[in-house]
């Protein structure tokens, strides 16, 4: 009888030990959704979305919600309004006809329904772009991933556009070099459509997208124009290198815009 109870105390203070166990790894995985062990992962989130988009708005809080926590961390959030949705009742002034393209691009990868607000994540993944769940598990994964290549920028305006600078470290890869010019933060007040009478707050808008092919060792130098919009201190560039082939991003960086007298 008495090596019965010990048994049964035995087997409840081991079902103790396991649960806390349970718990603190439980604790531990969610603690890392912004998070990384190795400064080499890194996210690049693109949303395609539109202000004629009555559950976009959502979407966008959230990311610009995830950019405030992830603080100094590799995490590039980039904001594509595309422009398939001006004809039903509204036309966002920050949609392009080269952001649609890039979605249905995305679309021939994933075979998945071309929709907003949906987030592609580093080339690979693609979700709801409201989906918080799914975005910080993403984030816990591709943040402590290592990054068999890494990317560096610099960026220069010059009279003529703006001068980038780029080079790979690490592994040689195969693919593009693709730049954003994006602005930080911007307002509008929408006037008719699924958002009539709302003023929208948007973050890390897209609003020129380029594409180029490597130079030789992985360098070079690549010159875009600038935009009569363009404020160096609330605009920003983001570069990331991409498979044509399978969209995958293998690394990626972001620079702010210098002008001359900054450099003398």
């Amino acid at each position: 009888m008495k090596m019965i109870k010990i048994s049964a105390m035995c087997a409840a203070i081991v079902l103790m030990l396991t649960s806390a166990v349970y718990v603190s790894r439980q604790n531990s995985t969610n603690s890392k959704a912004l998070n990384s062990d190795s400064s080499e992962g890194f996210a690049v989130l693109e949303l395609f979305t539109s202000e004629g988009c009555s559950s976009c708005p959502p979407a966008e809080e959230l990311l610009e919600r995830v950019q405030k926590e992830a603080g100094d961390k590799p995490v590039y959030i980039l904001a594509y309004h595309v422009d398939y949705w001006n004809r039903l009742g509204w036309k966002d002034i920050f949609s392009k006809p080269d952001f649609s393209k890039r979605q249905y691009w995305y679309h021939n990868k994933f075979t998945s329904q071309v929709y907003t607000p949906q987030l592609i994540v580093n080339g690979s993944q693609e979700f709801v772009g409201s989906d918080e769940g799914a975005i910080r598990n993403s984030l816990s994964t591709v943040l402590n991933q290592k990054a068999s290549t890494a990317l560096n920028l610099k960026a220069l305006q010059k009279p003529q556009g703006i001068n980038i600078h780029y080079q790979l470290a690490g592994q040689p890869t195969q693919g593009q070099l693709v730049v954003a010019l994006v602005q930080k933060h911007a307002v509008n007040k929408v006037r008719a459509g699924e958002n009539e009478g709302r003023t929208l707050s948007h973050a890390q808008l897209v609003r020129e997208l380029h594409a180029f092919s490597l130079g030789p060792q992985g360098q070079g130098d690549e010159t875009i124009a600038l935009p009569k919009e363009f404020d160096s201190q609330n605009w920003e560039l983001i570069g990331f290198i991409q498979n044509p082939d399978t969209g995958e991003i293998l690394a990626a960086a972001k620079a702010s815009v210098s002008s001359p007298s900054a450099i003398l």
